[in-house]
């Protein structure tokens, strides 16, 4: 989704694994991520079934845009996850036709967009809908120092890590020195 940055650590890319379980499996794959209670209210989120099976794979069975802890709590539990954490939408969707023609007939909402996720809970009712848990991290840029912690999420995952810590070491050295001479 185009209000948040991805970073994927792993070799075999998280798009790609996507991509394979959809390829295998002939039907919707969407990437979730357990999240806390209280960050709920930022994302699509999920309810269905653990698979037995490699990986960590979930048949979809509800999808609830940006629920109230009420409503997770009431529809959207998931079986093995923590307690106060639901699986939400990491913002990466494989579809298929069959949510193109949903989307097609979809009615607008009041603020005139269309809403995937409802889209998405159609589907789940209709024909077979996974999601693939993901352990890649996902920054939300349209948070107060969201961009920030993104951008300093990456620099601490690139090849100048040790440049950034460095400068990061003296940015807040020459605070505590300001603070300081400033109280004297």
């Amino acid at each position: 989704m185009g209000d948040h940055v991805y970073l994927d650590t792993s070799e075999d890319g998280s798009a790609r694994r996507l991509v394979a379980i959809a390829e295998r499996e002939r039907c919707t794959v969407s990437s979730v991520q357990p999240t806390r209670e209280n960050q709920i209210s930022r994302y699509g989120t999920i309810g269905g079934q653990h698979l037995t099976g490699p990986g960590p794979l979930y048949r979809v069975e509800t999808v609830i845009e940006k629920p109230t802890p009420t409503e997770a709590e009431e529809q959207l539990i998931v079986a093995g996850l923590r307690a106060g954490h639901y699986l939400c939408f990491f913002g990466m969707h494989v579809l298929t036709p069959g949510v193109m023609e949903l989307l097609e007939r979809a009615s607008l909402e009041r603020d005139g967009r269309l809403s995937l996720s409802a889209v998405l809970d159609q589907l789940a009712k209709r024909e077979q809908y996974l999601a693939l848990e993901e352990i890649s991290r996902r920054y939300d840029v349209g948070v107060r120092y969201g961009l920030l912690t993104a951008q300093m999420a990456l620099a601490l995952a690139g090849r100048d890590r040790q440049d950034v810590l460095a400068q990061l070491l003296e940015l807040l050295a020459v605070r505590a020195m300001e603070s300081q001479s400033g109280h004297e």
